[in-house]
């Protein structure tokens, strides 16, 4: 069995435009916090959610925009909900962090590693309840060290409950190199519950799609759990307004108000050693230059690895692209007037 591509690059291409429009409604002060994108995400999103059926479950991270509106997710009433309004999903109360859609089984948190006991506890409830149904869990590299993702791994491993777990690597945790704080391999972790594990580039869809295609199956027959390791970078960084983006995508204007703190704090006579301080000096150095290597140099976009698949057929492409445009301008339209068919707001 093989996907169908075009259908994959329109969830793709529908969730990169509708995540476009939340940074410029952010960037002109109607979303109000912190917003977290996961543009370049989306493959992994697609590949997966694009398996899930009635009675399936998601526990989402702190970037779940895209599998909602994937899932099927009204997409005005999920931007109401982003926007504050009490249209919104969650009455405008949950913010982009913690959405909840009980119609979908879907819900995600800003707990870092929280949607791994979630999707266990969506899977023990399956397993009693809805013989076939499966519950998948999102997160980044940095849930895996904490303690209850580990033990939610035990659990599903032990109980052979129908749970995806699917780790999204950046190999950047907010500012810190995630290799500097983990130690060993995930994917090797993962394999210690003997849990079948694959390794995946997070930006090929196909390949994404083939491998959950597997797990999803195994889990729909009793088989147990399966986690995939997908490879993948946000050009966007941990979320908008990240200073390390800022300073590599500008740094003259950057580091303009910064250069005299950072070197006063240099020669200042108390504290720390000159050496320590110009040691601190050279790992945050250090950052700034992988960070601008991982998401300048080395990000692919699943969008583009796709759009190449399709091309020969350029005419399909352009008005597929043309009418989901028309479609994320209508939503954002209907979302600031409040237009949305979601009568029944979780409050």
């Amino acid at each position: 069995m093989q996907p169908d591509l075009w259908e994959l690059y329109s969830l793709m291409y529908k969730s990169r435009l509708f995540e476009q429009a939340v940074k410029k409604l952010w960037n002109d002060g109607k979303i109000s916090g912190e917003m977290h994108l996961a543009i370049g995400e989306e493959a992994v999103a697609a590949g997966i959610v694009s398996h899930l059926k009635e009675g399936d479950a998601m526990a989402l991270d702190h970037r779940g925009t895209p599998q909602m509106l994937m899932r099927g997710v009204d997409p005005v009433s999920l931007l109401c909900e982003l926007l504050g309004k009490p249209e919104g999903l969650c009455g405008g109360m949950g913010g982009h962090m913690h959405l909840f859609s009980e119609q979908h089984l879907a819900a995600s948190s800003g707990i870092v590693g929280s949607s791994g006991p979630a999707a266990v506890g969506f899977a023990l409830a399956a397993q009693h309840l809805r013989p076939g149904a499966v519950a998948v869990a999102f997160f980044g590299e940095g849930a895996m060290n904490q303690g209850m993702m580990m033990e939610s791994m035990n659990l599903a491993a032990t109980w052979k409950l129908p749970v995806l777990f699917v780790c999204k690597d950046s190999k950047i945790a907010i500012t810190t190199v995630s290799s500097s704080v983990t130690s060993g391999s995930l994917f090797n972790r993962a394999k210690s519950f003997n849990i079948p594990a694959k390794e995946i580039d997070g930006t090929d869809v196909e390949m994404i799609w083939l491998a959950a295609h597997k797990a999803i199956d195994e889990a729909r027959r009793g088989e147990g759990p399966s986690f995939l390791l997908a490879h993948c970078s946000r050009p966007e960084g941990h979320f908008l307004g990240d200073p390390l983006i800022r300073i590599t995508k500008n740094p003259l204007k950057e580091m303009k108000d910064m250069a005299p703190a950072l070197l006063k704090s240099i020669l200042k006579p108390k504290g720390a050693a000159v050496r320590e301080r110009t040691e601190s000096l050279s790992s945050v150095t250090s950052i700034l230059g992988q960070t601008t290597k991982a998401q300048f140099f080395n990000f692919n976009d699943p969008l583009d690895m796709t759009r190449k698949e399709l091309k020969s057929d350029k005419n399909r492409l352009e008005q597929l692209e043309e009418k989901i445009e028309q479609e994320i301008k209508q939503i954002v339209i209907n979302a600031l007037n409040g237009n949305t068919d979601n009568k029944k707001a979780v409050t």
